[in-house]
């Protein structure tokens, strides 16, 4: 069927408007700092057959790619006639959507008339979900938390109140979880009926013609993006800290083949006998995610902007599991896929290359209870330094590619007995280049009072750093540890004296040139800023800066330094 091109347009930006709206009351509305403060949530629309006409501008690649795959399920599993207004559906299994247990999926189906025309749906990371907590200490996914089949949360509008029981018994922060299992409903139930009023104001029975153009038009601007480059077969490998001491590799063979792309992930390490494990549909998300981010990011993202990309991965690998395997700290792993492809496509993309940033987020997880016996229990995020760019230097602590926000310290010292003593830039933790590497950061983390607690530090980069591109050097790895003590072990739960503080230090992203290449005033700039040091700026880049003003002075200005070159430039 013809549809108007302009009607395609309106309803195109209506529906981002939609999405918008659905994401706020979400986030409005829920009870966990993982998804208020954090933003660890996806949220999108679908079509009357499950496929991804658009989501929301925050959504985590993890959550939206993952979801829009896992949509399929919801449709298999409950069809049309077994669907009634007011039903909502959710799930978390690890393999139909976002690859571990705490991630569940709420899913709606909306009705106009009488006739099932759309879905809405979101996905976030649940604060608990029983089991092991968040680390990768399991040896099957049995072990880390309930695992919820797709089943309906509400029928025709009631609750499910067998359901809510059985989840509110297995779970350690009920109040939080439930709140944001309800938050994701009311998000949905808000898309709906936004929805339903646009397809009546434009007297539309149905949205899938007007979708299917919408994702047509998106696989063919990713196609065409895709032509443009050389046909060829790049490669690329990247090593992670593993746990304990099993190195985990990744490997991905890329293939260019006039319109298409495929990506295959033969040679990574087979599956771990820990949780660290992903689910071939979280690789897909985020390989998917970095193939568009790569070559068109301009491209609106829905199913048709996946056609083009054909993901593979061994059955068994450490990339595509098999159940039972363990899978809550995937993202340890899952993250890095990003840098790993980017790195592959260097060639195909001259002058569009970034350096390997942090690239998994910091989650450590903080549980314990005070003297009188209360309890409390609390996720923190945190991010290291992107990569650096052919044309620009690498961001500072920014989620990439997750997109997540660090936890303000605000609402750590609120929510729980603990106290942030320190949060600040880590200088010289961006590797050094024509274009520095983005800056991790340090925090340290105490307890408020006589507390007996534990910490789970999912954590990467502390072994092995982000690595630079074209002479670029690397970025400066992570340290996870006792303040003034020794370090801790990492994706494990810890157990802690009331007296303990934990320095949580992020990685930098790698550096992109040579470092002496750099300009003077921009080393001069980093050293004002305290992104760089004096010593860093002498033995990285050559630069020496000297300082002449007042040494009591609280800010220093540029015009009191002065700044030459090993070239002679000053």
């Amino acid at each position: 069927m013809s549809v108007d091109p302009i009607l395609v347009g309106v309803l195109g930006n209506r529906l981002h408007s939609i999405l918008a709206e659905q994401q706020n009351a979400l986030v409005n509305t829920a009870f966990s700092s993982v998804v208020r403060e954090s933003l660890d949530l996806a949220c999108a629309v679908f079509d009357s057959r499950g496929e991804m006409i658009g989501q929301s501008v925050g959504g985590t690649p993890g959550h939206t790619n993952a979801m829009a795959t896992g949509m399929h399920h919801f449709v298999a599993a409950c069809p049309p006639g077994t669907l009634e207004p007011g039903d909502v559906l959710l799930t978390n299994d690890p393999w139909q959507t976002a690859g571990q247990l705490n991630d569940i999926t709420v899913a709606t189906p909306v009705f106009l008339r009488g006739r099932l025309v759309a879905w809405f749906a979101s996905c976030c990371h649940a604060p608990d979900i029983g089991g092991r907590l968040v680390s990768a200490e399991a040896n099957e996914v049995f072990e880390e938390g309930l695992r919820l089949p797709i089943m309906k949360f509400l029928r025709a509008g009631e609750v499910n109140a067998d359901l809510e029981a059985v989840i509110r018994a297995n779970v350690r922060t009920p109040e939080e979880t439930i709140g944001d299992l309800y938050a994701q409903i009311t998000g949905n139930e808000v898309g709906a009926a936004s929805l339903v009023r646009l397809l009546e104001e434009f007297a539309l029975d149905s949205l899938d013609d007007v979708a299917a153009e919408i994702m047509n038009r998106s696989e063919r601007a990713l196609r065409d993006a895709l032509a443009k480059l050389p046909d060829g077969t790049y490669t690329s490998e990247l090593v992670t800290d593993g746990f304990d001491d099993e190195e985990i590799v990744l490997k991905v063979t890329v293939t260019i083949d006039g319109e298409d792309i495929h990506l295959d992930f033969g040679g990574s390490s087979p599956q771990s006998r820990r949780g660290i494990n992903v689910v071939l549909n979280y690789t897909r998300a985020y390989a998917s995610f970095a193939v568009k981010a790569a070559i068109s990011p301009e491209v609106p993202h829905n199913a048709g902007s996946f056609r083009p990309v054909h993901v593979t991965a061994p059955a068994g690998s450490v990339l595509n599991c098999a159940p039972p395997a363990p899978v809550a700290s995937r993202h340890l792993l899952g993250h890095f896929l990003p840098s790993l492809l980017i790195t592959a496509l260097h060639e195909a993309l001259p002058g569009n290359a970034l350096a390997h940033s942090a690239d998994a987020v910091w989650m450590t997880i903080w549980r314990g209870a005070d003297s009188s016996g209360e309890e409390f229990m609390l996720n923190v995020f945190q991010t290291g330094g992107i990569g650096a760019r052919a044309t620009k230097d690498g961001l500072n602590t920014t989620g990439f590619p997750s997109g997540l926000r660090s936890t303000p310290t605000e609402i750590i010292e609120t929510m729980a007995p603990l106290i942030q003593r320190e949060r600040v830039l880590r200088p010289d933790s961006g590797g050094a280049g024509r274009w520095r590497g983005g800056l991790g950061q340090c925090t340290s983390m105490a307890a408020r009072g006589d507390l007996s607690w534990s910490v789970n530090g999912n954590v990467d980069r502390v072994l092995r750093p982000a690595s630079g591109v074209d002479s670029g050097q690397d970025g400066a790895a992570g340290r996870f540890g006792l303040s003034g003590g020794a370090d801790l072990p990492s994706k494990s739960r810890v157990n802690l004296r009331p007296d303990d503080a934990v320095d949580v230090i992020l990685p930098g992203g790698g550096g992109y040139g040579d470092p002496l290449e750099r300009e003077p005033e921009a080393v001069l700039a980093d050293v004002v800023d305290g992104y760089v040091s004096v010593e860093a700026a002498r033995e990285l880049y050559g630069v020496e800066v000297t300082y002449h003003g007042d040494p009591e002075a609280l800010v220093r200005l540029p015009e009191d330094y002065t700044a030459v070159s090993s070239r002679g430039r000053k």
